[in-house]
């Protein structure tokens, strides 16, 4: 091993930073190459591959984002993208690619690896879909960033006596919605992983106006349904007029945690690491505090399971 590149790939995630920062440091601190593919899979098959030195990570810690850029590259899913990402590896004598990201860039990964260079995959997607891992980097991020609006929107929520239905990322993935929604104290909580009857989600407003709470939070996943028309749907149940917030992209911007950059870091290290001792093919993960690392399909293979316990304890919460 005496070269290695770095890309990250599909939606960016706090700590991406972190992460390229500690991958960098590693190799050099191993007298190994190491080189930045900018804008993912599509600057690779561009060739916008710059080599990086320890000052090419100075002071990026703490940024949000990543300084080497992203995209999504549908040629990657093609054969003849994978045989041109690989001949392009070749000529750049490129020994081990370390990817960060999430289940698409994870995907191309695995490919590359099947044709003999080595690759290790960071997860790095703030939705923490994967479920092999119990935490991907930017996750914690974006839970704090979802928690803070959740706190000015309240704010306003009780000041005016309104309900107010905040949409939150999480297209097949509820954990940013159930993580914030509980750590917010929200009264209903709504992820695609669970079935829900707006009549009851009405129920509980009107059992709360009752008692004298004159405000409402809603917090709604987005891949459950869209706010818009959950608004229209409590407006057809109650007559009650609700505010519709839609966080969108402020979501995955902003200083990563201190948990994200520790992870991050931690990950970094491990990747270059296991690129030393020979290994390819793997996909690191966070399991009971502990870093893993296991065979990428294998990793892609499982299914993710909803935390219906924590969902359980913010149903009786917010009674």
């Amino acid at each position: 091993m005496k070269k290695i590149g770095v890309l990250t790939s599909g939606g960016d995630a706090p700590g991406m930073n972190a992460a390229i920062r500690a991958i960098v440091r590693t190799a050099i601190y191993n007298d190994l190459k190491v080189v930045g593919i900018q804008r993912g899979y599509t600057g690779l098959l561009d060739g916008e591959i710059k080599e990086m030195h320890i000052a090419s990570v100075g002071d990026i810690i703490h940024r949000g984002g990543t300084v080497l850029k992203t995209s999504r590259c549908e040629k990657m899913r093609t054969e003849a993208g994978i045989n041109e990402a690989i001949g392009i590896l070749e000529k750049n004598e490129i020994d081990g690619l370390i990817v960060i990201g999430g289940d698409g860039s994870f995907q191309g990964a695995n490919k590359i690896s099947q044709t003999g260079i080595k690759v290790v995959g960071i997860p790095g997607t703030i939705d923490n879909d994967l479920a092999y891992t119990d935490y991907t980097i930017g996750f914690d991020t974006a839970v704090n960033t979802v928690l803070d609006s959740i706190s000015k929107i309240r704010d306003t929520s009780m000041s005016h006596e309104k309900v107010t239905i905040i949409e939150v990322m999480g297209r097949c993935c509820g954990d940013i919605a159930l993580y914030a929604g509980l750590a917010g104290g929200a009264e209903s909580i709504l992820v695609p992983e669970e079935k829900y009857e707006a009549a009851k989600i009405c129920e509980k407003m009107l059992q709360g106006k009752k008692r004298g709470k004159a405000h409402s939070i809603i917090i709604l996943a987005e891949g459950r349904e869209s706010a818009v028309e959950l608004q229209k749907e409590i407006f057809a149940i109650t007559g009650i007029e609700s505010r519709v917030t839609v966080l969108g992209y402020l979501q995955r911007g902003g200083v990563p945690t201190a948990f994200d950059r520790i992870l991050a870091s931690k990950m970094g290290a491990k990747a270059v690491n296991l690129l030393i001792e020979g290994k390819s093919n793997r996909a690191i993960g966070i399991k009971d505090n502990h870093l893993i690392d296991i065979d990428m399909m294998k990793a892609l293979s499982k299914t993710k399971v909803f935390d219906h316990e924590m969902y359980n304890l913010s149903q009786i919460l917010s009674i």
